[in-house]
């Protein structure tokens, strides 16, 4: 199992550059086709296209966003062509981020964003569509904070183990960069020390690891702590360069049910995370 194809989210935050780099890093190292996608078109305004409420002033927002995409693209495609990537494309689409990237990351293996810089005038709406992305994408997402302005660092990695389907799925879907670590571990924190601990379950999924070339450290955990704080605690005492974990949440009624964890991570993630719903 490989990445032979990458969809990076294009914008205009300040987080793009880094995120662009990331991306052209990765398709170099699995020699991946890569793709750069700029959507132009945010819900407010297809709504009132859909409503037939063309006046001057949505025709002109719609004009500026589309040039704006289009920039944003033709820039990514000079990026690619300068690093010397053999297979590549930028593409600007009409359509709403998440609806966009939910569609095009159908054809792709990992989908590279940016987690929504709270210091933006429209964080809300970027916050909203990257969850709508994670509930809706049939693939990994690997997201970068957006203090991040280094290259991907991947040979420490932690893996946010709790033995549901979506933990599994994070964990089959990182193989391409589990494989390339220097030091895996699998982590799985329960709330009683008295509890019954998985162990059994712990030791098939580090033996399924190893069948796959990936040597992990097993780790459980006692915590009274917000399961995402104990995640993010790990994380800095072992060090490690990215975390692997399950996104949870059901894509109707996100608001209300997209998990704890996975929202506690996208506030507060202090280093790159790879998940998967």
């Amino acid at each position: 199992m490989s990445y032979r194809s990458l969809l990076v989210a294009l914008d205009a935050t300040p987080a793009n550059p880094t995120r662009v780099s990331i991306a052209i890093a990765l398709a170099r190292e699995f020699e991946a086709h890569l793709i750069g996608l700029a959507p132009s078109a945010t819900v407010e305004l297809q709504a009132l296209q859909a409503a037939a409420a063309m006046d001057d002033y949505v025709s002109g927002a719609c004009a500026t966003l589309l040039a704006q995409a289009q920039a944003l693209a033709q820039n990514f495609h000079q990026r690619c062509g300068a690093a010397g990537l053999p297979s590549f494309e930028a593409l600007a689409d009409q359509t709403p981020a998440a609806q966009s990237l939910a569609r095009h990351s159908q054809c792709t293996d990992l989908l590279i964003m940016s987690q929504p810089d709270p210091s933006l005038p429209d964080h809300r709406q970027h916050a909203a569509a990257l969850e709508q992305v994670l509930l809706r994408c049939v693939r990994p997402v690997l997201m970068i904070p957006y203090t991040h302005r280094e290259p991907l660092r991947t040979r420490r990695v932690l893996l946010a183990w709790d033995g549901s389907r979506e933990s599994v799925r994070a964990m089959t879907d990182a193989l391409p960069l589990l494989r390339r670590a220097d030091n895996v571990w699998l982590m799985h924190w329960r709330r009683d020390a008295e509890g019954e601990a998985p162990a059994a379950r712990l030791a098939c999924q580090r033996q399924w690891l190893a069948l796959q070339g990936v040597d992990a450290i097993v780790r459980e955990e006692v915590t009274a702590l917000p399961i995402g704080d104990a995640l993010l605690n790990a994380a800095s005492d072992t060090g490690a360069d990215l975390i692997v974990m399950g996104a949870y949440g059901h894509a109707r009624w996100a608001e209300r049910l997209f998990g704890g964890v996975s929202r506690r991570l996208l506030a507060s993630m202090t280093v790159p995370v790879l998940m998967s719903h």
